[in-house]
């Protein structure tokens, strides 16, 4: 999943996340993560921030009105995955949705206390150790990282979050994520004899996780770099008008995702709309045609013009 800086568009989409977080009251903690996933998705940054969006769309949607137990948060990460994989024209293995799916996959253990945190978090080690083990296996499944020693960084991310959310079910605060288990506390940084060499490599990867996935995810769509640019945009659809962009956008492009933020009114939802396409005109022409695009954002995806944002203005569009 070629992406402009797989790193830095998760980064950017889960502060989103967060401050929805900071301002949003609600005793439910599906409707919170729910209500965030939306607000990430609304601003979501490339291929990793809008597939996390998606993830974390589905997974509070599946646990709203419920306790948070190890049986809902299992079913939540079946949610998550079926929505995730099903959300990008063109899923690669090895990146974040090899996680996704592998978490998924984790079964509830078996436990005299049905029900309890104790097993809730058992389950959530668990869940991080299958999301560890995606991680290191990204080296081999994303075919352009074979034999590089690094890892992808959209997997690496999700690993990260996934510890975060297992920390704090459990009371323990902030502090170093699980890739870091077993340095001292007080060493500056884990090295290969304190955490082992499998998890060197994944500080390896986040100190180039940049340019090592860029040119990784850009071989596994081809083996040339990723050209053109990145289209995401807002627009009002129903489900039928949707799939209609969404076909068109295949037509044209590559990587396209839709995926629903909220109900506006009867039939009529708020889309989050992702493409990469050689001509933005073109994918803006399809949108227009079909309502009237919000918050879109344009990035450069070659060599020189990664990472480099504009914004349409609306009025430009009408």
């Amino acid at each position: 999943m070629a992406d402009s800086d797989t790193g830095a568009n998760l980064v950017t989409t889960v502060g989103t996340a967060a401050q929805a977080v900071q301002v949003l009251e609600t005793p439910d903690v599906g409707e919170l993560i729910s209500l965030a996933g939306q607000a990430a998705l609304d601003d979501a940054r490339g291929n990793s921030g809008s597939l996390f969006a998606v993830w974390l769309c589905a997974v509070g949607a599946s646990l709203e009105g419920r306790g948070l137990t190890a049986d809902a948060f299992a079913q939540a990460l079946s949610s998550g995955e079926v929505r995730s994989w099903s959300a990008l024209t063109d899923p690669v293995p090895g990146t974040m949705l090899s996680v996704i799916r592998d978490i998924a996959a984790v079964q509830v253990p078996e436990a005299e206390e049905p029900g309890s945190k104790r097993t809730l978090l058992h389950h959530m080690e668990r869940v991080v150790a299958a999301a560890r083990e995606a991680v290191l296996g990204s080296t081999e499944e994303l075919g352009a990282l074979q034999g590089s020693g690094r890892v992808d960084a959209g997997a690496l991310g999700m690993l990260i979050i996934l510890d975060a959310l297992r920390r704090t079910a459990a009371g323990e605060g902030s502090g170093r994520p699980v890739l870091w288990a077993g340095a001292p506390d007080d060493s500056a940084e884990p090295t290969g004899q304190e955490t082992g060499v499998q998890v060197q490599q994944l500080l390896e990867s986040m100190r180039e996780a940049a340019a090592a996935c860029a040119a990784a995810e850009a071989g596994a769509a081809g083996g040339e770099a990723e050209t053109g640019v990145e289209v995401v945009a807002t627009v009002e659809l129903t489900a039928l008008e949707a799939a209609s962009v969404r076909f068109e956008l295949t037509e044209i492009g590559r990587s396209v995702i839709t995926s629903p933020i909220s109900q506006i009114e009867g039939e009529l939802w708020r889309w989050r709309v992702h493409v990469h396409v050689d001509d933005r005109q073109a994918a803006l022409d399809v949108l227009c045609a079909h309502g009237t695009p919000r918050n879109v954002a344009v990035t450069g995806l070659d060599p020189e013009g990664s990472g480099r944002q504009s914004r349409v203005n609306p009025s430009d569009l009408d």
